[in-house]
């Protein structure tokens, strides 16, 4: 009789063992927007099945058919739209097109690996000749692709967002320790934080032409452009946040640190710094946000070869296919977004401990 008990109990203490690394798991699930996986484990491991389903209903089938009534929606009412283009594309349409973009990507790839055959060929022909001094290395010089735009649009809103946040935590951990400095730079933050990118891109556009006069390849001036006009829209949220965590800190740990005698760069360190860092990552979340629509009109202007500049030329070109390009876009923008977000949430719960887990 011992013995059964004794094996009951094991059984019931690997259970809640597995039960604690299930919940554990669907913190970080939930995070990632994967909030749905988790019930499902529990299922698996044994859980209640009805409380669960009901659980999955909510986080996965309740989102699922706003989606597919979205969907139909759009299929319904697309076709009875006219514009100079013809009519708005349908779902399958727009996921038509994706499937060309995605083509005409391989489609490029192919023929930069049969060009640099070729080269390597010609080069390795021209070494066993002995003419190693006509040798030569060329660059594909083919049209980016629609995934390569995607990169460039990555690589502009990402340089941005890191030169906003180098500059706004900093101004905004002295603004929320210092009255003085917070009276001074408030009156420039309301002005300058509604400016909209369209009004910053020619000043920014006749000063990065002034000064960048001789541009890297790996830095083109349009991407230079874009990626300072994405930086003055959103480092705002970041610096507004930075200044309002460290002003709201315990002023407790702000004496703490006056009694111990610490450094300015140890008191920000190690009592600052932890205190305000979940509302500095609310700054950065909205900051990217803020930045990640920015640059899409910012494309549009620099002709910087991302998606902004996709649309713009779409637009431009009035093809029959010209919309549902420009609405994959529209989508592939959106989806983006949402993971950029779902990124810095993760950094978020996992860097602080204040966040919903």
């Amino acid at each position: 009789m011992t013995e059964a008990i004794t094996v009951a109990d094991a059984r019931l203490a690997r259970r809640e063992r597995l039960f604690q690394r299930i919940n554990k798991a669907g913190s970080w699930l939930n995070v990632l927007g994967l909030g749905w996986v988790t019930p499902i484990l529990r299922i698996a491991a044994g859980d209640n099945i009805a409380e669960q389903m009901s659980e999955i209903r909510k986080v996965l089938l309740v989102p699922l058919a706003g989606i597919l009534f979205f969907l139909a929606l759009w299929g319904l009412l697309a076709p009875k739209v006219q514009t100079s283009l013809g009519a708005i594309p349908g779902p399958v349409a727009v996921f038509e097109q994706a499937s060309v973009l995605l083509k005409d990507h391989f489609a490029e790839r192919q023929k930069a690996d049969a060009f640099y055959a070729r080269q390597d060929e010609r080069n390795a022909k021209l070494v066993a000749e002995g003419k190693a001094h006509q040798v030569k290395h060329r660059v594909f010089t083919g049209k980016p692709t629609y995934l390569d735009q995607i990169a460039t649009s990555l690589i502009t809103v990402g340089l941005g967002f890191i030169i906003a946040t180098i500059v706004a935590v900093p101004v905004g951990i002295a603004s929320g320790l210092s009255k003085t400095i917070n009276g001074a730079i408030n009156p420039l933050i309301q002005i300058f934080k509604p400016v909209s990118p369209l009004a910053w891109l020619p000043i920014v556009t006749m000063v990065v032409s002034a000064l960048y006069v001789d541009p890297s390849s790996l830095l083109p001036k349009s991407l230079v452009i874009s990626a300072i006009t994405v930086t003055l829209c959103s480092l705002w949220p970041t610096l507004i946040n930075t200044a309002l965590g460290v002003a709201s800190i315990d002023k407790d740990l702000v004496n703490v640190g006056k009694v111990l005698q610490l450094s300015t760069a140890t008191t920000i360190r190690k009592l600052v710094l932890p205190s305000a860092l979940p509302l500095i990552f609310t700054g950065l979340r909205l900051s990217l946000g803020v930045g990640w629509m920015v640059l899409i009109a910012a494309e549009m202007l620099a002709q910087n070869p991302g998606l902004g500049k996709f649309v713009w030329d779409e637009f431009q070109n009035g093809s029959s296919e010209s919309l549902a390009r420009i609405m994959v876009a529209v989508l592939t923008i959106g989806i983006i977004g949402f993971m950029l977000d779902r990124i810095m949430y993760a950094l978020q719960s996992a860097f602080t401990f204040s966040t919903n887990r």
